[in-house]
């Protein structure tokens, strides 16, 4: 009895840990538009911060991969590729993301980027030639009504945003960024392993942020607060790290395909919160749209070549 209940225990560890990750990771949104809303803290400030409290996590596992002792070094290529990817996913998408939250809700902005797998999808078909299977095709069609839906409905809401349409843009373009980088990924990540392209990749991306914060800005004059870095901190290690670890750790225990079910929780999740903290409205069309492109994320979450992970 003790060992079928051990092997009862070890999948439900792996839904509960896998659950609470897709909840943290959803929580950045909100941090961000808290952030915004308390400090007018420009976007690239708070996403340097991110990425700064971040480093020293990465450079434990960058560390930790490099002494195992099936550790390869990567050849010059997959320097370049995993690079080259971990700046298109960390730096390009997530500061597109947080300059399109300065002008959009945290709500739509959770659903327009949660689009990403679809975009793989088709980014996958026009480059590597990869059919699109017809439950696909009803997936991305679920997901686009979807989207159209609640994007109608939240349009009619801020009428007086003069800078709807740009944040919207923003974010789209990360969405399709992050598309590029979750592809990329998805063909390195058999040759280097997944914990060491996420380590490389991450301190790539880290390094090109605090590049273009201080050749833009001069940091003497950032209103540099204990509040702000509190906000850098809640990005760093509550939005980024702890989940991070907990999906993966989530992934190897119930597996690619429940991970994709358990984080569609995302979208839902970020707009509750946005409603609690951020006092953002809950309206019909944002519930359908919301339900729609979640089912369309979960049919294509089932294929195994097309993972579907929260977003940056």
């Amino acid at each position: 009895m003790k060992k079928e209940d051990n092997k009862r225990a070890i999948p439900l560890a792996g839904f509960i840990i896998t659950f609470i990750g897709a909840i943290l990771f959803s929580t950045k949104a909100i941090i961000v538009k808290k952030a915004f809303a308390d400090l007018a803290v420009p976007a690239l400030t708070l996403l340097a911060l991110r990425m700064l409290f971040s480093l020293p996590f990465y450079l434990v596992a960058a560390a930790f991969n490099s002494r195992k002792k099936s550790n390869t070094s990567f050849t010059k290529r997959e320097w370049f590729y995993v690079c080259a990817t971990g700046l298109l996913g960390y730096y390009v998408s997530s500061l597109l993301d947080f300059m399109g939250l300065q002008y959009v809700s945290a709500g739509i902005e959770r659903l327009i980027l949660f689009l990403y797998p679809t975009f793989a999808v088709l980014i996958n078909a026009y480059w590597f030639k990869q059919h699109i299977t017809k439950s696909q095709k009803i997936a991305l069609l679920l997901a686009y009504a979807g989207i159209a839906i609640a994007y109608f409905g939240e349009f009619k809401l801020d009428t007086g945003n003069p800078n709807f349409f740009l944040g919207s843009f923003l974010v789209f373009v990360c969405a399709v960024t992050y598309s590029l980088y979750l592809v990329g990924s998805g063909r390195l990540i058999p040759k280097v392993g997944a914990s060491k392209f996420t380590a490389y990749a991450m301190l790539a991306a880290t390094g090109g942020v605090l590049l273009h914060f201080f050749i833009t800005t001069n940091y003497k004059e950032v209103e540099w607060s204990t509040t702000l870095a509190g906000y850098g901190l809640l990005l760093a290690i509550v939005a980024t790290v702890i989940p991070s670890f907990l999906l993966s750790y989530g992934m190897k225990k119930i597996g690619s395909n429940n991970t994709a079910i358990m984080t569609s929780i995302g979208p839902v999740s970020t707009i509750l919160q946005a409603h609690w903290f951020l006092g953002e409205k809950i309206f019909a069309e944002q519930i359908i749209g919301t339900l729609l492109v979640v089912a369309g994320v979960i049919i294509i979450g089932w294929r195994r070549d097309v993972p579907v992970l929260p977003s940056e």
